[in-house]
């Protein structure tokens, strides 16, 4: 018995400790901008944001983020939005990085990139995933471990970031086939692994009173006829809208000559621009959505659109 409690006193003073660096590690991520670099960036950023000033949550991988301009959103409508998606985002982060933004957000719609729904690394790195991001989440201290160098190093030299955007202005065309959408009955399957995952996802914007909404971002590399029929499907059942853009990425006006980042795999700050144009207009046509441009609270936004205005007028597409 006194071996047992001495193992239970020693897992209480543990557990403490954790929590002590945790809280004091959010503190420095919270208030020392680009403290925090790689994966574990956007939960910094998101973690970072002024309490209860997002209204749209754009979420998925890298997809996401290069298709959702928010201060092109802010400046067309005046819909705060922010975009945290992460490179080969994997579901499981997907469900974390929502969980993280709901501790101080309460925003109305999340709005999900589709690509991530059909990653799956494999049992193992999914089984590593389940249990790394639900410790990462409670005990921020694995996640921010580095965070305290910025406290004597200074924070680290990161590109402007726009609510999680960045202006890419690159051009490498698409040089494939533009019919790339060609009609087929076949699917391609949703792993498991995602469909559990994106029960939690609705479970978690239901209970934080959040709509949510599926989209595929135009991309030649990553989205094919197959996928869309799995999409609808998986929508149809989970009674979620789902839009695909690659459907209509001629109406948007893509020209995968002039707007893809790289071979069509993204898109570069040209098509960016039309696809949060188009976006605009369906999320005013369909949401409630709050205008915030002027109100006080969100002042900082529209000092940020205009610094990102004035970036985009020194852009030259290559």
């Amino acid at each position: 018995m006194k071996k047992i409690k001495k193992i239970i006193l020693f897992m209480l003073i543990f557990v403490v400790i954790l929590w002590i660096c945790s809280t004091g590690i959010q503190l420095v991520v919270r208030n020392v901008n680009g403290s925090v670099s790689g994966r574990s960036r956007v939960f910094a950023s998101v973690s970072a944001e002024k309490k209860n000033t997002i209204d749209v949550l754009v979420a998925g991988d890298s997809e996401s983020y290069t298709s959702v301009s928010p201060m092109d959103l802010w400046d067309q409508t005046g819909i705060a939005a922010y975009d945290c998606g992460q490179p080969g985002q994997r579901i499981q982060e997907t469900y974390y990085i929502l969980k993280t933004a709901f501790k101080t957000q309460s925003p109305r719609l999340v709005v999900f990139e589709t690509n991530t729904m059909f990653r799956d690394p494999g049992m193992l790195k999914n089984l590593q995933l389940s249990l790394t991001e639900p410790l990462g989440f409670y005990f921020p201290v694995f996640k921010y471990h580095n965070a305290w160098k910025a406290l004597f190093d200074g924070p680290g030299g990161l590109k402007t970031c726009y609510k999680g955007f960045e202006i890419r202005d690159k051009t490498v065309s698409y040089e494939g086939d533009e019919n790339y959408m060609k009609e087929t009955r076949d699917k391609t399957e949703i792993p498991e692994v995602t469909r559990i995952y994106m029960d939690k996802i609705r479970n978690l914007c239901r209970k934080n009173g959040a709509d949510l909404l599926l989209f595929s971002a135009p991309s030649p590399v990553n989205y094919n006829y197959k996928k869309y029929n799995a999409l609808k499907e998986y929508a149809e059942e989970a009674d979620l809208p789902y839009v695909d853009l690659n459907l209509r990425y001629r109406d948007i006006g893509i020209d995968w000559r002039k707007d893809s980042y790289d071979r069509g795999d993204h898109l570069n700050i040209e098509g960016a621009r039309k696809v949060t144009e188009f976006m605009a207009k369906y999320l005013t046509d369909n949401y409630q959505l709050p205008d915030r441009r002027e109100d006080s609270r969100w002042k900082e936004w529209n000092e940020l659109a205009e610094s990102y205005f004035k970036e985009l007028e020194q852009c030259v597409i290559l």
